[in-house]
């Protein structure tokens, strides 16, 4: 009985020297912690929903609106992956190779991820009688099926849907502005500056859409730092 309350009393012994090597080895925290301060923190820019546009378009006729398409309608960063690791691996030279943008522009939106946030806002502008336009800053090819892509994934009845204008990519100057002057188009939708810009330059409404934290497309853009209204949840 003895040995068996000596082997018990190690046992605990050896336990408890192993739990204090243990805590005595624990690293220091490598983070300062949060508070609830911290947690609630906004940015103070003008967050608006879905919701809250269509209210303001009540008493609104029918009109046409715009959409950017990467990062805006599309989470599309799977393709321009693809397109970097097979033609520029170290560089963005692949966005001035027009072999990207065949690819880019009949198929691999294949691979594009639709945006939430963009089936409720087409949904909601369709249902309000509006047309619908697409313009990109991509480069126009001779063939796309980017415009059936878009018309499949969101729904969008052939009365409401336009033809994706290509607007391209021009140093020094923002191509899709004559666009949204052309097009009349009352309110234009897009995750960059230069969509909010091109907004403001045509007297266009710029909403602005929250582009992915793991998209290709880096910087992330400062939502709402132009003054723009900023879609709350956009981000998927």
């Amino acid at each position: 009985m003895r040995t068996i309350i000596r082997l018990f009393g190690a046992a605990c012994l050896w336990l408890a020297s192993g739990s204090l090597a243990v805590y005595a080895s624990t690293p220091s925290p490598i983070v300062d912690g949060t508070n609830v301060i911290k947690l609630a923190e906004q940015a103070p820019v003008h967050w608006v929903s879905v919701a809250q546009i269509e209210r303001s378009l009540v008493e609104r006729p029918p009109m046409a609106v715009g959409f950017d398409i990467d990062d805006t309608v599309l989470f599309s960063s799977p393709g321009f992956w693809r397109g970097k690791k097979t033609w520029s691996p170290d560089s963005d030279d692949y966005l001035h190779n027009p072999a990207f943008w065949e690819k880019m522009n009949n198929g691999w939106d294949a691979f594009s991820i639709p945006k939430e946030v963009a089936r409720q806002l087409i949904a909601m502008h369709v249902k309000r009688g509006d047309s619908i336009f697409f313009i990109t800053g991509r480069s126009q090819t001779k063939t796309e099926t980017v415009t059936k892509t878009l018309q499949e994934d969101f729904l969008i009845p052939a009365a409401n849907m336009n033809p994706v204008i290509f607007a391209g990519d021009q140093p020094g100057q923002n191509t899709k502005t004559q666009w949204l002057k052309e097009k009349q188009i009352r309110i234009f939708y897009g995750d960059s500056d230069c969509d909010i810009a091109a907004a403001r330059a045509s007297e266009a409404r710029p909403v602005r859409i929250l582009r992915a934290a793991n998209s290709t497309y880096k910087p992330l853009p400062q939502a709402g730092a132009m003054g723009e209204e900023v879609i709350v949840d956009s981000e998927f």
